[in-house]
């Protein structure tokens, strides 16, 4: 089994990491775009344009199936990569996890980046699933790029500005973007600050992913198997490496364990 994962960076590292922990045989295919990143001042036709061709990338190495592992790339390109794609190759786009978030009828934080706070695409995905719900919307400016270059220093700043944003009530956290998962940890620590402690219930989409690209596949979780499972990197199309910047994170560390696998 092999499983593509598409995005403008290392954001995609979180699912790949969510993938490899549920199915440590599944060969993990990791397209990425450096020489286009980032994909958000883009337009959409522009940034369409660009995911195409990561996906046309990844789709020459004979996956089984393709996450869009990118809230924005979902957003303005999730349409034109099935379009091309499926049937042949199911694609699984990433949706902020507004629903399960606003469930219990708490108090929602959602972070994302500023061209998707307040967007109509995130302002329906409220209304649809968030009623009942108290919701703010948190801009978090600079976070994703800091993330991207592993800049530690930049990722405590852009936290603790989007953290006075948060109302100190909050009982629900949703991370909107993919990079933010990478981080999630520094994210706890200034919101526990900054409500006091308080328990938070954090909701991202890295693993909810991965489990909806298993059961496309009709596979299940099966964590306990053999880590056989190869990795195979491609850098707007071309054979690479993990950037170095991706082995700063659990999530990159995870896959560099295990061994390459170009064009397998």
């Amino acid at each position: 089994m092999k499983i593509a994962l598409m995005d403008s960076g290392i954001g995609l590292l979180a699912a790949a990491a969510a993938v490899r922990r549920l199915r440590p045989d599944a060969d993990l295919v990791l397209s990425s775009d450096p020489d286009g990143m980032p994909w958000g001042p883009r337009t959409p036709a522009d940034l369409t344009e660009r995911a195409l061709a990561v996906a046309r990338a990844a789709r020459a190495q004979g996956p089984d199936a393709l996450i869009v592992a990118c809230n924005t790339a979902s957003v303005h390109a999730l349409t034109s990569v099935r379009v091309e794609l499926e049937p042949a190759i199911p694609v699984i786009g990433t949706v902020p996890a507004i629903k399960p978030a606003a469930a219990a009828g708490g108090r929602v934080a959602i972070w994302a980046t500023p061209a998707t706070t307040g967007s109509p695409y995130q302002r329906g995905l409220i209304r649809d699933f968030a009623t009942g719900a108290r919701v703010t919307e948190v801009p978090c400016p600079g976070l994703a790029d800091a993330v991207e270059y592993g800049d530690e220093a930049a990722v405590v700043r852009a936290v603790a500005a989007a953290a006075a944003l948060t109302p100190p009530d909050v009982t629900d956290v949703v991370l909107g973007c993919t990079h933010y998962e990478l981080v999630e940890e520094t994210i706890r620590a200034a919101l526990a600050e900054r409500t006091g402690g308080d328990e938070l219930v954090y909701h991202g989409s890295a693993e909810p992913v991965a489990l909806q690209a298993l059961r496309r596949l009709g596979a299940g979780p099966e964590p306990d198997l053999p880590a056989t499972g190869t990795l195979t990197v491609l850098l707007s199309g071309r054979p690479g490496a993990l950037p170095e910047a991706a082995l700063g994170y659990a999530e990159g560390r995870l896959l560099g364990g295990h061994r390459a696998g170009i064009g397998r």
